[in-house]
């Protein structure tokens, strides 16, 4: 059962309401009717009224957001959009290197150290951009594949794990580190390897089928891995949405071929909602959520590296279609831990042993997520008055009843009916329904620039919306740089491919009724 159809019957049955109502300009985003079980909130009355201090408390705080996310602009250095990493290496391979992490005892010491002890390709051919580009960052891969490598002692058992990392170049450019830490075969204790595909590809689940087939293949024979990465890295390109297929031998099975497909939009695309949801209650979620739309430094605690990966990777895509365009590192080494003292923003995975050396540090303003006991250390006390209120409330019913339908599949109660698929979907379907309410209508103010490329109109889009809730969020939304990156992908996007943001949003669009929709086919008809 698809999200969408999902989200239908919970509207049905009045267990979630994402209501629109349009005035004679263009379209708003919420209406006065409160949504069913409304969630009660601090300073308001009975009759949904605000105390004017209480008026004036959220006049300064709004007007200090502003001023806090304009000053950061100036802090922080403009990077380059989604739309135009995907045009830079259009034409390269699926990955630049592949390399074997393994720890290694110094004569002298006695905790391990990670090195790097197979390499492909061996002399790096394609990767020396690479290496001018991010200089030492190589030298820290291994630091990445093991950020706890002094509580490491041989064991006989150990389950592989899945987890990544991002490397971000001093010019925001990104490599991405897909990994898989598993146990070499053998008898008796021995220490864990990690195989490790750094690509400049954001796409979680090619990688993790690429290192299925890795492992598998290490099972067998050591022997068996270069061949196969040979394989894959003379593959072609996979354009946006395609498959691409890729042979290789296997003793005992012959030639296999293996389908490798590359989605339309890699950032909704097999995402693990369910750790996110399984640490963290649904209002810890979402005030996490606001505090990244207004680009602030947000730390996460786990004590095991796949939850602080998979939390760290669901929580950036909850913000699609936008992108976080700042420091993105879900698993730290504790020796870069002094990076969390930056003025810019971030969003930082840290291990729970790493907690004492944090509490050290001269850190401000900062929202630090226990997600091990689903508590906020440390907070700016505002994350829950960032958003819309109506929208907030509607956002938190539908993921309510996410958990709700969780815990109908936990206890076999779903007639098969339901699966993780269909609970991610809904998900999903959430968050970008939230951004289709906010800026849904944004192709009304596109008009036509210079040199094929379109211009928004950012004034007039603003003020379109009749809420003054959503406005003020939209004051100061629209000066962060993921709101920038989103329009400058548009400005210059031409006809093509469109995910699943813009295929809400066009849906949104057609809702109109004809009145007010005719008032501005004048701007986009030109479009």
């Amino acid at each position: 059962m698809s999200g969408i159809v999902l989200m239908n019957r919970l509207h049905d049955q009045g267990k979630c309401s994402w209501i629109v109502e349009y005035n004679a300009a263009a379209p708003t985003n919420v209406s006065e009717r409160s949504p069913r079980r409304s969630l009660p909130r601090p300073g308001y009355n009975s009759r949904g009224h605000v105390p004017a201090p209480l008026c004036l408390r959220e006049t300064l705080a709004h007007s200090e957001r502003l001023v806090h996310v304009k000053s950061r602009m100036s802090l922080t250095p403009r990077y380059h959009t989604l739309e135009r990493d995907l045009i830079e290496y259009q034409e390269r391979q699926l990955f630049e290197y592949f390399v074997v992490v393994s720890l290694q005892k110094k004569p002298t010491g006695t905790v391990y150290v990670p090195e790097i002890t197979q390499q492909f390709p061996l002399k790096l051919e394609r990767s020396f951009k690479f290496m001018r580009e991010a200089g030492d960052q190589f030298k820290a891969i291994p630091q990445f594949c093991f950020p706890d490598a002094k509580d490491w002692t041989p064991v006989s058992q150990f389950e592989s794990e899945t987890f990544s990392f991002v490397l971000t170049g001093e010019d925001g450019s990104r490599r991405f580190g897909y990994c898989r830490r598993l146990l070499p075969s053998g008898k008796g204790k021995r220490l864990p390897e990690v195989y490790c595909i750094v690509s400049r590809l954001g796409c979680f689940n090619l990688f993790s089928k690429i290192l299925d087939e890795v492992e598998k293949r290490r099972g067998i024979s050591p022997a068996l891995v270069q061949p196969f990465m040979r394989a894959i890295i003379d593959a072609p390109f996979p354009a946006l949405g395609r498959k691409i297929s890729v042979k290789n031998f296997l003793p005992g099975s012959g030639t296999e071929v293996i389908e490798l497909c590359r989605p339309l939009d890699s950032r909704l695309e097999h995402v693990d909602f369910d750790a996110l949801f399984s640490t963290l209650s649904v209002r810890h979620l979402i005030q996490v959520f606001a505090s990244l739309l207004l680009e602030r430094r947000v730390i996460f605690m786990a004590d095991t590296l796949s939850t602080l990966s998979k939390c760290c990777h669901a929580m950036v895509a909850l913000i699609y279609p936008f992108a976080w365009q700042h420091t993105y590192i879900p698993v730290l080494p504790p020796s870069m831990i002094d990076i969390v003292c930056s003025p810019t923003p971030f969003l930082i995975g840290l291990l729970s042993s790493s907690l004492p050396r944090l509490k050290e540090l001269p850190v401000e303003e900062v929202l630090l997520v226990d997600l091990g006991n689903n508590r906020f250390l440390r907070q700016m006390e505002d994350e829950d008055s960032i958003l819309p209120r109506k929208l907030q409330v509607a956002l938190e019913q539908i993921l309510e009843q996410r958990n709700e339908l969780a815990m109908e599949i936990d206890h076999g109660f779903s007639n098969g009916q339901l699966d993780s698929s269909s609970l991610n979907d809904i998900v999903s379907e959430a968050f970008v329904r939230f951004f289709v309410e906010i800026v849904g209508h944004y192709s009304l103010f596109m008009v036509p620039g210079e040199q094929d490329e379109r211009t928004l109109l950012r004034d007039a889009f603003r003020k379109s919306v009749s809420s003054k809730s959503v406005r003020r969020f939209l004051e100061v939304f629209m000066e962060t740089q993921m709101f920038g990156g989103f329009t400058q992908e548009r400005e210059m996007r031409k006809q093509g491919n469109k995910g699943l943001f813009e295929v809400r949003a066009q849906e949104y669009l057609e809702t109109l009724p004809g009145g007010e929709q005719s008032g501005v086919n004048r701007f986009f008809n030109r479009i």
